[in-house]
């Protein structure tokens, strides 16, 4: 699996987010639509998902929806948290930790999602 480097949008006005997919940046959602510590799933243009959040601090972060461990598409309803200074969500089923920026699982070294980089117009 491969990741993409994330790069974080701080930014507290109204916009479009936008996901980089393939050579395009599709827009997911309005930046308005965003509540702080919570996701959104989004639907990407060749069928898979992402799932978009705003942290607290205003940054939003994209991962892939899918939980590795189950397959379900779930990762949106997690909760955030922080774990040394880096932002995670908790997957709703088994509770397994994802590093918002890398994908990278905490709780289970071999494991990881993948991770978009972000941008808002």
């Amino acid at each position: 699996m491969t990741t993409a480097t994330i790069t974080t949008v701080r930014d507290t006005g109204t916009g479009c987010v936008r996901l980089a997919h393939g050579n395009d940046w599709p827009a997911v959602c309005d930046r308005a639509l965003l509540t702080p510590g919570r996701g959104v799933a989004v639907l990407l243009p060749d069928g898979d998902q992402a799932a978009v959040f705003m942290d607290r601090a205003g940054q939003v972060y994209a991962i892939g929806n899918r939980d590795p461990f189950t397959g379900a598409y779930v990762l949106s309803r997690g909760l955030l948290g922080s774990a040394g200074g880096r932002p995670f969500v908790a997957s709703p089923l088994l509770k397994q930790r994802f590093d918002l920026a890398t994908g990278a699982c905490l709780d289970d070294d071999g494991t990881a999602v993948p991770v978009f980089a972000v941008r808002a117009d």
